[in-house]
């Protein structure tokens, strides 16, 4: 099967020598679950525009620096091949920002959250099973970096993740769409590195300094769960649509 990976966001400057790009740690990342899964990437960052929805069998949005209000030129044309996704009900997975601007794209709404921060590990308890997810984990922990939430949902939403600092922390849209607002991709030495470089300036650092100090003892996100949580919606899409043409 093969996934494309719309890259949204670049890494920073001060990140590039250490760690690979976003389209790397994902297909890193879905490698856990060792499943056949083929990538191609599309830089909507950079301005480049996949010719087809059907280029490849099922989509990723990763994470940004930018947020969804930013209104930057490549956005736009986003959200219309987000729709042409829904529409198709060919799959897509969205990850922190491409969380938020698959919600905007299908009439929800994004904000800069009056929350805060969101770093370090965060537990998200499932709200809702769905038979990609192959386990009874009523709890995940996520690595998150983010300060801009979903607030208000699209109708098509539900909510499948959830916690009291991000009630939406992960969504459905019908059998075709997932998306989670924390970051699954991140191993723990990019969340470390974001949390040492950022605290105190960008991220405050009664926020940072406890999410950085449960980072330090050890803290582990459960990425291999949501590895093959993420392959198999892949995959369980597949073989629906493979079913629904014979």
């Amino acid at each position: 099967m093969k996934i494309g990976i719309l890259e949204a966001g670049l890494l920073r400057d001060r990140m590039r020598p250490r760690f690979n790009p976003y389209p790397v740690m994902f297909a890193d990342f879905l490698g856990r679950a060792k499943r056949d899964l083929d990538y191609a990437t599309v830089s909507v960052v950079r301005g480049e525009v996949a010719a087809s929805i059907h280029d490849c069998d099922g989509w990723l949005i990763t994470g940004s620096r930018h947020g969804v209000y930013d209104n930057l030129d490549w956005m736009a044309p986003l959200q219309e091949f987000i729709r042409a996704l829904a529409a198709a009900e060919v799959p897509l997975i969205g990850v922190c920002f491409g969380h938020q601007i698959i919600a905007q794209a299908l009439g929800g709404e994004v904000v800069k959250s009056d929350q805060g921060w969101g770093v370090g590990l965060h537990q998200y308890q499932v709200e809702q099973q769905h038979s990609w997810m192959q386990s009874s984990a009523r709890q995940v922990g996520i690595y998150a970096f983010h300060q801009d939430q979903v607030v208000q949902l699209p109708q098509t939403a539900e909510v499948f993740l959830s916690s009291e600092f991000c009630p939406y922390a992960g969504l459905s849209y019908g059998n075709s769409i997932i998306s989670v607002q924390a970051h699954p991709e991140f191993e723990a030495a990019y969340e470390n590195a974001l949390l040492e470089a950022y605290g105190g300036s960008v991220v405050p650092e009664d926020v940072c300094a406890p999410a950085l100090a449960g980072m330090r003892a050890g803290e582990q996100a459960d990425t291999g769960l949501l590895a093959n949580w993420f392959a198999e919606f892949f995959l369980s899409r597949q073989s629906l649509d493979t079913a629904r043409k014979a």
